[in-house]
């Protein structure tokens, strides 16, 4: 009888096959666990010097924050809300529709509300007062006016939120720790104005190769311009759904798909960046612990 090895590389590509995690691959993460270190400080922003402009500081963040269900197109993320707050995330972005806010990605339903996440979010912030937490709200679907209006009037009296500065001074990090700051991109009123790098269909990913091309010029874009007068914004996410079959290629990528292959170039990408740039927000679609450590190291 002869012996088969199974090499760890074949292990790995099969157990990928059956869509579990038991290998890791460097920069991705898509296990529900959390296993921080035991000397990690979950309290990060606090290196950060008080005098210090919101626009200059380089911050991890996730796309469609909460995008933890439904196909394998429509999840985006593994850890629940206070495990991304807990391993460094510092911006969300939340997908709300309906009279209910309901988080959504596409027409999913991610079984939480704005409200629920608020009252998360406030949690995290009152047990670690040194950090601030950024939010984007996209209104999606249905009643996109109401849903403006509910959560303004949500915040609006809110001493924990913050979605209008009066000043330059206003936006320094000692004046928003323990608050959420609510950026904007488009013309919803709520927040601070958001630039974002990506063009229209920048998000759709056929080739890899040409995903990190993409990633790469935008990061680039931002360093000539991060520490003016916004706050800018970059996706290393992306998905191939919209493409649909292909004869040679099969199934076109799901977010992990791409998130497997982005993530360790970015993790290496950034660990080389000696110069520490400011590169705006960084949201990711299935970041790893030590590629959110990496966006961190960069201020």
């Amino acid at each position: 009888m002869v012996k088969m090895k199974v090499t760890g590389t074949i292990l790995c590509i099969i157990l990928l096959l059956l869509h579990r995690s038991a290998c890791q691959i460097e920069g991705y993460n898509d296990d529900e666990r959390l296993d921080l270190p035991k000397s990690y400080n979950i309290g990060w922003m606090a290196t950060l010097d008080n005098n210090k402009s919101i626009y200059e500081i380089t911050i991890p963040g996730t796309h469609d924050t909460l995008a933890l269900r439904g196909s394998r197109y429509a999840e985006c993320q593994a850890w629940s809300l206070m495990d991304q707050l807990k391993a460094g995330i510092r911006y969300l972005d939340l997908r709300v529709s309906g009279e209910n806010l309901e988080i959504k990605h596409g027409i999913m339903y991610q079984n939480i509300t704005f409200p629920e996440v608020l009252n998360t979010t406030k949690s995290f912030l009152s047990e670690f007062k040194t950090e601030t937490v950024f939010v984007r709200v996209k209104p999606v679907f249905w009643f996109k006016g109401r849903v403006a209006d509910s959560i303004v009037n949500m915040i609006e009296n809110d001493p924990n939120s913050i979605f209008r500065f009066d000043s330059d001074e206003a936006t320094k990090i000692g004046n928003v720790r323990g608050k959420i700051v609510y950026f904007q991109k488009n013309s919803f009123y709520l927040g601070i104005f958001l630039n974002g790098t990506d063009k229209k269909g920048d998000h759709k990913v056929s080739n890899v190769e040409r995903k990190k091309n993409l990633i790469l010029t935008h990061l680039n874009n931002t360093r000539n311009n991060c520490g003016k007068d916004s706050v800018i914004l970059n996706y290393s996410s992306g998905t191939g759904a919209f493409f649909g079959l292909h004869l040679f290629r099969g199934l076109p990528l799901t977010p992990k798909d791409v998130a497997r292959e982005i993530n360790p170039w970015l993790l290496n990408y950034l660990n080389t960046e000696s110069s520490k740039p400011c590169f705006g927000i960084i949201a990711m679609d299935f970041p790893s612990f030590d590629l959110i450590q990496a966006v961190i190291n960069l201020n």
